[in-house]
């Protein structure tokens, strides 16, 4: 697909389909003349009520123009759109271009932005829906389905001035479009393509394209680190774990370590999970997918920031080998835990992860992973749960998440609920019991952070879709990166 910005007014552009803002009840301003190229349809269409008044209503028709019939797509942006209003209408209309048959899309949404918007965030938001949209996980089917014979995305602003900053939000969209899709496709593949090896090739291969310095660590290597604790998740399966690193180097000071926990498979081991949808925990590995699309993006837009990710990746599975249930492990920070439930693995791998991060000496470290079932009962599908221990970070990522529509929503992380995680026979247990099950394993790898400001972020209800729209979202790559692009503002306003 290409992508461009340029000056062509709606009157004289070519492409075959054209996207067109509605603003309230009449057409936007600076569609007058295309209107009078078109016979008056369009404002006819309008008056008519056939473009709803909700965010993203859509009426379709053709126009001869010019000679030539083109497909025209009208959308609500509703009048002075907000961001959000602005995503809803920006998708229904990627959705309705791609499912056309014309080569080129001309995209006009551009001329509805008011003072409740900026240029530079509704070109992002459009090329986001654009890359979104032309997402498809195919490649294991014998006879794919036929793909749209959309090729080409122009997006028009009506100013000269406004061409640098529309170009700067194509990129910055096309890039966590990218970050995200490739998470998705990361995250959709079946568990005898995605091991652990297959991600540590992932990310050698994106850090040679990218000059992103790379580095695995083995099961030896793990041993001498005194791993315990990841190393007993992994022990139940013939597929070697990894530790994985990436170092981007971007700015000059202390990085943002992301890591993220990367179960490939999670049949829950000797606690075995039910066989219902047993099949989508090759979902259980989407946090060290995040981490990976958002180096994508990260290389793509350049920024001026220092970022490492830490990918921790096993396969937890039951065998003559597997650990069990009342097993002690010793972490990596020499603290001990006992196993009351090795489907509870996540936070095991994660641990003995944030304590290997403590050496790349961050300013701020994020977790990213599908680790509760019960965040998932207490926020459902649209919110990842957001735990932080320090409240600027926390307004940083909700700022980013507000920001991006990648929703999160903060949950408590009080000492209170430490209680729950007492253990007889060492330092703690690894469950607290079913109340605030994902709070109490927030609290489990609060004691592995220390003093470091820390973010952790379940994302086991936003990770995936299940049903007819069943696969990987990407979520939360958009906040994510917003999030760094916010922080590498501030630190190049500081220079």
């Amino acid at each position: 697909m290409e992508y461009n910005i340029n000056l062509t007014p709606p009157e004289k552009d070519t492409a075959l389909t054209l996207v067109l803002p509605v603003t309230g009840k009449k057409l936007a301003s600076g569609l007058s003349r295309l209107d009078s190229a078109a016979g008056g349809v369009l404002s006819a269409l309008v008056a008519a009520g056939e473009v709803g008044e909700k965010p993203g209503s859509i009426a379709s028709t053709h126009a001869t123009i010019d000679g030539q019939l083109r497909r025209v797509i009208l959308v609500q942006t509703g009048d002075n759109p907000d961001q959000a209003t602005f995503r809803s209408a920006a998708s229904a209309a990627a959705k309705a271009a791609a499912a056309g048959k014309g080569a080129s899309a001309g995209n006009h949404l551009l001329l509805a932005v008011g003072k409740a918007l900026d240029i530079q965030t509704a070109a992002a938001v459009i090329a986001q829906a654009a890359v979104f949209e032309g997402y498809r996980f195919d490649q294991f089917k014998s006879k794919p389905e036929s793909v749209s014979a959309l090729t080409g995305v122009s997006i028009a602003v009506s100013k000269k001035g406004d061409l640098e900053d529309a170009q700067a939000g194509l990129n910055q969209g096309l890039a966590i479009g990218h970050g995200v899709n490739f998470t998705r496709d990361l995250g959709n593949a079946p568990g005898n393509v995605c091991t652990p090896t297959y991600l540590a090739e992932q990310a050698v291969a994106l850090g040679k394209s990218a000059k992103i310095k790379v580095d695995v660590l083995e099961a030896a290597d793990m041993e001498k680190l005194g791993m315990g604790s990841f190393l007993a998740v992994a022990k139940g399966s013939v597929e070697p774990p990894k530790l994985i690193t990436l170092e981007y180097k971007g700015g000059k000071g202390k990085p943002v370590v992301l890591v993220g926990k990367g179960i490939t498979f999670d049949s829950g081991g000797i606690s075995l999970k039910p066989g219902d949808s047993m099949d989508e925990m090759k979902y259980d590995m989407c946090g060290a997918a995040t981490v990976l699309g958002v180096f994508k993006a990260l290389t793509a837009l350049k920024l001026p920031i220092n970022v490492v990710g830490v990918i921790a990746t096993c396969e937890n599975m039951p065998a003559g080998n597997a650990y069990k249930p009342g097993d002690i492990l010793t972490t990596m920070s020499g603290q001990t835990v006992e196993v009351l439930n090795t489907d509870a693995e996540g936070r095991l791998i994660l641990c003995d992860a944030l304590t290997y991060a403590a050496r790349f000496e961050p300013e701020t470290i994020i977790d990213i992973a599908t680790l509760t079932g019960a965040c998932v009962i207490a926020l459902g599908h649209i919110a990842t749960g957001l735990y932080a221990n320090d409240e600027k970070l926390a307004e940083q990522l909700l700022d980013a998440a507000g920001t991006t529509g990648d929703k999160a929503w903060r949950m408590p992380l009080w000492d209170d609920y430490q209680e729950q995680l007492k253990s007889n026979f060492a330092d703690m247990a690894n469950i607290g019991g079913r109340p605030g099950g994902s709070i109490t394993a927030a609290v489990f790898l609060s004691r592995f952070v220390k003093d470091t400001n820390w973010a952790h972020m379940d994302i086991a209800g936003t990770a995936w879709k299940s049903g007819a729209a069943k696969g990987a979202t990407g979520r939360p790559v958009p906040l994510l990166v917003e999030f760094l692009s916010q922080r590498a503002a501030k630190a190049a306003k500081k220079k």
